[in-house]
């Protein structure tokens, strides 16, 4: 199988695999949204929801592929994406945590671009 293809598949389903977790918390009553752009390679976990009058939006997780790597824009998970990643079986070099800019990255074991 394609390497495209097998992070395109293995991000979706630690996402799913993420929205299904929370929502087995009694205490959580938001509405989650998974956004699984294959055509662009962008692939978000969202909260929408209101609280009384006020809008809410977040975004939890927030990853897309580029040049053949999985780049991390953004993540608010508790053990990080990277870690998921890598026990998959994802290389270091394979993945760049966007969320740093590109001087901090190259402090980190993870690909700088």
């Amino acid at each position: 199988m394609d390497k495209i293809i097998q992070y395109r598949e293995l991000i979706k389903r630690i996402l799913t695999e993420y929205d299904r977790l929370v929502h087995q918390s009694p205490d959580y009553h938001s509405e989650t949204c998974l956004v699984f752009d294959e055509t662009h390679d962008h692939y978000l976990w969202l909260t929408v929801d209101w609280q009384e009058d006020k809008r809410l939006k977040s975004t939890h997780v927030h990853i897309r592929i580029k040049n053949d790597k999985i780049y991390i824009e953004e993540d608010w998970t508790e053990e990080g994406i990277a870690t998921e990643l890598l026990r998959e079986g994802v290389p270091k070099e394979d993945i760049v945590l966007a969320f740093h800019d590109p001087e901090t990255r190259k402090l980190t074991e993870f690909a700088v671009a």
